[in-house]
């Protein structure tokens, strides 16, 4: 059922997956640990857990995780060997959801982002915010890092992807989602890529109700060397292939 008067949210529970991100991982926990401080400034006694789940990591990403679970007890890390971005999120999420029963999922926020990307200190508070106006998912927007991509793929990327609300975009770096309406929708499906766009369809399909907004936009790598086939990096990277052509000469 998707209509009715949503359920004010009482808790968060944050997912994300890690493959070998020794380089951005310990930026990424930071941002999430400001995110959830001001929570619960905002929001007190709101309960928040962010859920890292390492998936065949050879690099110092568990270890760089382990210290940051050992300083804050907020949060937790599960190791995995799955090898996919879409079944990662999914067993972050469905671990989490383990010790709140069924009627409570209603007023649970699953919050997801990506362990290359910075989320914006405002990040869990407008999703809340969003979600207690009638959002069931709420869709934010990502920004490639100027730092590690070329200035003329990102001048080509910022053409195609405007920041402004209600944008067209998805993002698994960037997504919220109501926990009824994740169950509701089959959860993320356990795929290497466009596992995020696969499950908004289904919650859109469903009636569900989908908010875009810029206003928590999140920071994320500009790398081109792909993780996931057909993933953000392999994106940029096609992207990339394509500026000459665009641009001329």
């Amino acid at each position: 059922m998707t209509g009715g008067t949503r359920q004010p949210i009482q808790r968060i529970a944050v997912t994300m997956p890690a493959h070998d991100e020794e380089q951005h991982i310990g930026r990424a926990l930071a941002a999430l640990g400001t995110a959830l401080d001001t929570l619960e400034r905002e929001h007190p006694g709101m309960p928040a857990t962010v859920t890292v789940v390492l998936d065949s990591c050879a690099d110092s990403s568990a270890g760089i995780t382990a210290a940051h679970v050992a300083a804050d007890p907020r949060f937790t890390a599960v190791s995995v060997q799955l090898r996919s971005a879409g079944a990662c999120r999914d067993y972050g999420i469905r671990t989490a959801l383990l010790p709140h029963p069924a009627e409570a999922t209603g007023s649970l926020w699953l919050a997801n982002t990506d362990a290359d990307s910075v989320v914006p200190p405002n990040w869990l508070v407008r999703q809340v915010g969003l979600a207690n106006a009638g959002a069931d998912v709420v869709l934010g927007s990502v920004e490639p890092d100027a730092y590690d991509v070329d200035p003329a793929v990102l001048r080509r990327w910022l053409e195609l992807h405007p920041f402004r609300e209600n944008h067209q975009h998805i993002y698994g770096a960037n997504l919220g989602i109501r926990a009824s309406a994740y169950l509701a929708a089959g959860g993320f499906p356990h795929l290497r890529a466009h596992e995020d766009r696969r499950l908004v369809e289904r919650t859109r399909h469903q009636g569900f109700r989908v908010a875009a907004t810029d206003s928590i936009r999140v920071l994320t790598s500009g790398r081109t060397e792909a993780r996931a086939p057909e993933g953000f990096a392999a994106y940029l990277l096609a992207l990339g292939a394509e500026v000459p052509a665009a641009t001329g000469s």
